[in-house]
């Protein structure tokens, strides 16, 4: 098997100048957390596999993302960087592409034009579109949803866009699939459920979505500590774990991360 990659994630609040890292709890609650640059150096310089950038408002302002910030970054930060957040348009990508980006992530965009996906990934290749799906838990089941096993019992997880903001009523395992169908290379699956919460990946989503798309995925939501890691990767087929809290503030560094994961038996690049 591929190692498995550890990705801190930053989610940046560009609206105020100069820009910032914020962290929420199931996308409200928002706090500091740093400045996008400072700490994108920081994690490279302690084995983060990839980073991502994430430009949390860039779809709910109607504004474009963050060039400026990764070309900063691209300057002393030489691993894989993935950007986020407005872009609509294959002539936006180019432009973060050309900042210094190696894959993008389309979420709202692509929700509501799929074909965004296809005009990209025919550009710039599959690997170098990755989907972003904001899954929320929904209890009522209706007909035709992709019904999932989870501990509070049966549900479907509903899309959201916009940050977080509104919900489109697309089931998030069903456009999973559909997205690898169009040309996406790669699904950063975060649970809202879990995002920021300290409990763990949502595990039935993850593992549900891995194993119906032959693409990597990323989960993401939830994680406290490397243990909550190695349960994401001893449980179902995603290829990375991304995180936020823990690194930003200081809980955990990703180098630890990765011995605590090697020293349990998981393939980690070191």
């Amino acid at each position: 098997m591929l190692a498995r990659r550890i990705i801190p994630c930053l989610d940046c609040d560009l609206g105020v100048p100069g820009g910032r890292v914020v962290k929420g709890i199931e996308f409200k609650q928002i706090r500091y957390a740093g400045i996008p640059w400072e700490l994108a150096g920081k994690y490279y310089e302690d084995g983060a596999d990839e980073i991502v950038f994430l430009d949390i408002t860039a779809s709910a302002e109607r504004r474009e993302t963050m060039t400026s910030v990764i070309k900063k970054t691209s300057r002393s930060v030489f691993v894989p960087l993935a950007v986020g957040g407005g872009i609509s348009s294959v002539e936006q990508a180019r432009e973060v592409f050309n900042a210094g980006a190696d894959k993008i992530t389309l979420n709202t965009s692509a929700l509501k034009r799929p074909e965004l996906i296809s005009e990209i990934a025919e550009k710039y290749g599959n690997q170098a579109v990755v989907l972003a799906i904001d899954a929320k838990r929904r209890f009522n089941i209706e007909e035709g949803r992709k019904v999932v096993q989870t501990e509070k019992g049966p549900c479907w997880f509903e899309c959201s866009y916009y940050g977080g903001r509104q919900f489109t009523g697309i089931d998030a395992i069903a456009w999973a699939k559909r997205a690898v169908s169009l040309g996406a290379g790669e699904i950063l699956l975060t649970s809202m459920d879990r995002d920021g919460t300290y409990e763990g990946f949502d595990i039935p989503l993850t593992d549900t979505v891995s194993k119906i798309v032959n693409v990597p995925v990323i989960a993401s939501g939830g994680s406290a500590s490397p243990d909550h890691m190695l349960e994401v990767f001893e449980k179902t087929n995603a290829s990375a774990a991304l995180a936020a809290s823990i690194f930003h503030f200081g809980e955990w560094t990703v180098g630890s991360v990765k011995s605590y994961l090697k020293e349990r038996g998981v393939n980690v690049r070191i």
